[in-house]
């Protein structure tokens, strides 16, 4: 009837998140009201404790974001003692990772911010040029400066890359606050060759030109090629360093009383991008 096959059609254009907490992570409720300021039906915010004990599967949601923060307090590295976990936690003989993976091959999306973007590379998940999510090419170490970095960048976007956050979208300007963001290849090619790749979204520039910089604190971490962000070959899966959830109202602007800015922060576009790819795929 038509009445059913309406009640199919709104049920099919929800939209549902879920956000993974716990360990350290301490952006979830930022995260939080960027998705629902963008749109998504559910957010739900589930600890990495019940996700690995499997009392929540992630393949009854459409996006999957990990927020930044210090997971263990990013003993061993930045977030790989949880990639540890996620990677050897099993239910039934199956594993967190497996069921990730199996997320991204049923076209899930994922986000991971910051502390969320070294987990992804410490498991593989990015770039994962071959289309093996568990085989690990690149890591993010020490900043060149040696010190925690807590300012604003500018991102330019390669409009040449498929990665649907991204779609649109021209620069950025958004806060990093990371002491572990310097994105090192497992060869030294390597950075150059995401970079032709076009699996590299967004890149550090300075702001008024769309150029990438090595030059600090244009470049706060000294990142290979200054890789910013990293996107997998579907464009599905992305992670990068600058906090989007940190940007979503003028008022989050450092400049906000001397400016005259657009009510909407920018990194809201990131998070807009994903909930109209959901709702149009």
């Amino acid at each position: 009837s038509l009445c059913a096959l309406q009640r199919r059609s709104n049920h099919i254009m929800r939209i549902k998140a879920l956000v993974p907490i716990g360990h350290g992570i301490n952006c979830e409720h930022e995260t939080r009201h960027a998705l629902e300021v963008t749109g998504f039906d559910t957010v739900d915010l589930v600890h990495l404790n019940i996700l690995a004990g499997g009392h929540v599967d992630p393949l009854d949601y459409q996006l999957i974001v990990f927020p930044g923060g210090f997971l263990d307090g990013d003993d061993l590295g930045a977030a790989q003692a949880c990639a540890n976990r996620i990677r050897h936690s099993r239910v039934n003989e199956q594993r967190l990772i497996d069921r990730l993976v199996k997320f991204v091959h049923g076209g899930g999306l994922v986000l991971g911010i910051c502390n969320g973007l070294q987990l992804l590379t410490k498991l593989g998940m990015l770039p994962a040029r071959d289309g093996d999510y568990t085989r690990r090419e690149i890591t993010l170490t020490a900043n060149d400066s040696g010190r925690f970095e807590d300012r604003w960048v500018t991102l330019v976007v390669d409009r040449s890359s498929n990665c649907i956050f991204t779609k649109g979208l021209k620069r950025l300007y958004l806060p990093v606050r990371h002491g572990e963001g310097k994105i090192v290849g497992k060869t030294g090619d390597l950075g150059r060759s995401l970079v032709d790749e076009h699996l590299v979204p967004v890149r550090y520039g300075f702001r008024d030109t769309d150029e990438p910089t090595m030059d600090y604190p244009f470049n706060p971490n000294g990142s290979e090629e200054s890789i910013a962000g990293l996107s997998d070959t579907t464009g599905r899966v992305f992670g990068l360093m600058p906090h989007p959830e940190c940007y979503l109202h003028r008022t989050n602007h450092p400049r906000w009383t001397r400016e005259d800015l657009p009510e909407e922060g920018e990194g809201l576009a990131i998070f807009r991008n994903a909930g109209r790819f959901l709702r149009e795929a």
